[in-house]
């Protein structure tokens, strides 16, 4: 799952020009506990970046210093702008910089040094909060300095987010083999516990998108107390691609006839990655033989189909696994199995339009593990994609992202939390 799984974090480093003052990055809002949803994160620059950014717990977002920005910096603190008053000028609070403890650390995993950070809330001591360590997904974007981890702790959480093996400042070959990355995450949690010792209660992990794969195995391996997966899939990657073609058939206006051919490609596409290019060649090159002529077989994309269908036969056997079939993926996981396996309670969330990650069969499983008595609780945002998007979509079916739909950050945070501000925006608790 790789678009737009970093939405968040590319619009967060979009570039603008600047003209105005620059906000020191860290988490804002209405000084008073009694708020806890009243918060923004500002995000610092880096290198290839113009202007700092800024999210709100309700998901609106924009660049600081641009003409509609909702907030300006003045000093130590930001004004946020409020409804225009009766002479049509806009009101400004102001939000101080909140006091959060921020703890950098390297730490080992399988040889390689991974870079991490502790955010605690200023009373952490005393109230010995939640501690969750994220697990990002399939992104090559370094998750330190993303508004992501902010976001949780801002709603009174503890909060470790590192940089996967290969990604930022931390060591290691890029790879998205779940066994390996669930040991980085097990490590991380490790590390955060004793940075945290004394300072926290339960802990557990929230994974999103790719994460989703391997947070569980991360909470079963690392005895977590709770588990979180945001827009994640309870398929194989084999799967994923085969129903992330079948719903772009069906947006197409495609029906079951179709579906049906198409599904016999995906078997055959699928039969290739899995053997590592090794078999399935006369397989795909039939049936590329028979639907030529098939206007929707250029429709297809999925996560690598569409590509291999479009790739001749001599250019794959010779590079189809340097350049499809080389991050040591588990084609064939079983999603399903470990979390029969999982014993703690796990809080699902999907996006109700994702394009990536198409639900039907998600849904379906997660439904038959809640009847088996799994400790599941899944909730769903309807018209978002991936990465809980809200979107306008053109003629053509191409997407303008606007904003993470409201409510979504606040279930998170309410749900480690142990309390509830229901309903959360447009979501529905599905059971």
């Amino acid at each position: 799952m790789n678009s737009p799984v970093a939405a968040l974090l590319l619009a967060l480093t979009a570039t603008l020009p600047v003209a105005h003052a620059a906000c020191q990055p860290g988490i804002y809002g209405a000084d008073d506990k009694t708020t806890p949803y009243q918060r923004v994160v500002v995000t610092g620059t880096v290198p290839q970046q113009q202007q700092q950014r800024y999210v709100f717990v309700d998901g609106r977002r924009g660049g600081v210093g641009a003409p509609e920005a909702l907030l300006r910096c003045v000093d130590d603190r930001i004004e946020v702008r409020s409804s225009s008053n009766t002479a049509g000028q806009a009101d400004w609070r102001v939000w101080p910089r909140l006091a959060y403890r921020q703890t950098p650390v390297r730490f080992k995993s399988h040889g390689s040094e991974l870079a991490g950070e502790l955010i605690e809330p200023p009373d952490a001591a005393a109230t010995r909060p939640p501690l969750t360590i994220l697990v990002h997904g399939s992104e090559k974007t370094a998750a330190l300095g993303s508004a992501y981890p902010y976001l949780l702790a801002s709603q009174g959480m503890s909060v470790f987010v590192y940089d996967k093996r290969g990604t930022g400042v931390s060591e290691g070959q890029y790879t998205q083999n779940f066994e390996l990355l669930a040991d980085d995450a097990v490590a991380a949690s490790a590390e955060a516990r004793r940075l945290a010792e004394g300072r926290h209660g339960r802990f557990g992990f929230a994974g999103f998108s790719q994460g989703g794969w391997i947070a569980p195995l991360a909470a079963r391996r690392g005895a977590a107390d709770y588990v979180v997966v945001g827009f994640g899939l309870m398929l194989s990657p084999l799967e994923e691609d085969r129903d992330q073609v079948m719903n772009e058939l069906r947006e197409a206006g495609h029906g079951p006839a179709v579906l049906a051919q198409a599904r016999e490609l995906t078997d055959a596409t699928g039969t290739l990655v899995a053997s590592h290019f090794e078999r399935g060649y006369e397989r795909l090159a039939a049936l590329k033989r028979r639907h030529a002529q098939a206007p929707w077989l250029r429709q297809i994309k999925g996560e690598y189909s569409g590509v291999l269908i479009a790739s001749d036969e001599a250019t794959l056997r010779r590079l189809g696994r340097p350049l499809y079939d080389n991050l040591d993926l588990i084609w064939h996981y079983d999603a399903v199995r470990e979390l029969q396996s999982l014993r703690v309670p796990l809080l699902w969330i999907m996006a109700g339009a994702d394009r990536e990650a198409p639900g039907e069969v998600t849904r379906e499983r997660l439904s038959r593990l809640k009847r088996a008595g799994k400790p599941i609780e899944l909730h769903l945002f309807p018209d978002t994609d991936h990465g809980m998007w809200e979107f306008e979509q053109a003629a053509d079916g191409s997407r303008r992202y606007t904003q993470v739909t409201e409510g979504y950050y606040r279930l998170l945070g309410d749900w480690v939390m142990g309390r509830s501000s229901a309903p959360y925006g447009r979501g529905q608790r599905l059971f």
